[in-house]
């Protein structure tokens, strides 16, 4: 048997790390004196010790270490984990080349203010796409109820329009929720853009596109960016809207989230059990959100009923009573009960994106503190935030 700094010098991890590991059932002792309550490791544990030092330096998480650690030996499962973060990562490298290039030119500009003239400004930013009236009209309902509201955060008070390849990506978020719906490309001309309109000219294209569909389910739409501005022609009408200079948040890291579990289930069946569930007080919870993990402090919009979401070990989902007051509680109120997950959501919010959605969905849970994903059949989907309960 290895004591727990034996194993520390020889597999490369600190004390510390090794004590985490246990605290959180990813890597433990195969045995804790009942009197010193010291750790100690057998030696076949020295091999997964070493192993879990090389999947810490390239930041797997937690949930995923478990997968790994605990696969059978002869399966595809722990290979599959690896490759997945391996895509995140590359997915990470790109998206880093992409602000740094942005960042490089703001530098430019910056440092050479005269050779910045809105004719080159409009030239690298022409850009013409052609997209499905239905796509984009569907895409336009979907997030729309996600934009935000709070003055004090003008940049998430517009639809982002960005270009990401072959597909016309349209994004909304208040912090607590986000948004995302998906249009296919069917040709392009010009440059990728990434351009942040704000409601009013949002609301009027969702509009005029809406009515191109109705006299025609086949309309084509037409969306050219030039300079600060963004047209969209469909069914013999235009609609222009200035673009906000502000900076909206990187969403492609959320949209990359690993699920740990997935739920298949009717629109109406999750809204009627979400209307039927069991509500809890907002006064004891606070809500969970992108920019309170960086450090502010979530509004008030982050209010509001909530309730608590069980999976079970089958794949069902209910929505339950809990007693709970922390993500432990809930974790080990989920364990007590053999259940696979508990998370609490907003209630209010959790049903306005249902309500966005149409038939079949699929709702992902990656954990407790993780966000909840909501996907239609039509490839557009929301993110929840869970709420903290306290």
């Amino acid at each position: 048997m290895r004591s727990i700094g034996q194993l520390a010098r020889e597999s490369g991890l600190t004390v510390s790390a090794l004590r985490f590991y246990d605290s959180a059932g990813v890597f433990g002792p195969a045995r804790v004196d009942p009197q010193t309550g010291y750790r100690w490791y057998a030696p076949d544990q020295l091999a997964d010790a070493r192993l879990l030092c090389r999947l810490r330096r390239v930041g797997l998480p937690l949930a995923e270490l478990r997968l790994v650690l605990a696969a059978p030996a002869g399966s595809d499962t722990a290979r599959q984990v690896l490759d997945r973060h391996l895509r995140r990562l590359e997915d990470g490298l790109a998206d880093a080349r992409r602000e740094l290039s942005s960042a490089r030119r703001l530098i430019d500009e910056r440092e050479q203010p005269m050779n910045t003239t809105t004719d080159t400004s409009t030239a690298r930013d022409a850009a013409r796409i052609t997209v499905a009236g239905a796509e984009l009209a569907a895409a336009l309902a979907a997030v729309r109820f996600a934009v935000s509201a709070d003055p004090e955060l003008p940049m998430l008070g517009g639809v982002l329009f960005d270009l990401d390849g072959a597909a016309l990506r349209l994004v909304a978020t208040d912090r607590y929720r986000m948004a995302v719906g998906t249009a296919a490309v069917r040709s392009a001309e010009g440059t990728g853009f990434s351009a942040l309109l704000p409601t009013g000219p949002a609301d009027e294209i969702g509009r005029l596109v809406a009515s191109a569909v109705a006299a025609d389910q086949d309309a084509e739409v037409t969306i050219g960016v030039t300079g600060g501005s963004v047209t969209v022609a469909a069914g013999g009408g235009r609609v222009t809207g200035e673009c906000l200079d502000l900076d909206f948040p990187d969403y492609r890291r959320l949209v990359r989230l690993e699920p740990g579990h997935r739920v298949e289930l009717g629109t109406a069946d999750l809204r009627r059990a979400v209307l039927a569930g069991t509500i809890r007080s907002s006064s004891s919870s606070s809500s969970s959100s992108p920019s309170s993990r960086s450090g502010q402090e979530p509004g008030a919009g982050a209010e509001g009923p909530v309730i608590v979401l069980a999976v079970d070990q089958d794949g069902g989902l209910r929505v339950v009573e809990s007693g709970a007051g922390s993500p432990d509680e809930l974790v080990a109120e989920a364990a007590a009960r053999a259940e696979a997950l508990r998370v609490a959501v907003n209630r209010e919010f959790l049903l306005e994106a249902i309500d966005a959605t149409q038939g079949q969905l699929v709702l992902e849970l990656g954990g407790v503190i993780s966000p909840l994903a909501i996907r239609s059949a039509d490839g557009n989907f929301s993110l929840l935030m869970p709420v903290r309960l306290s």
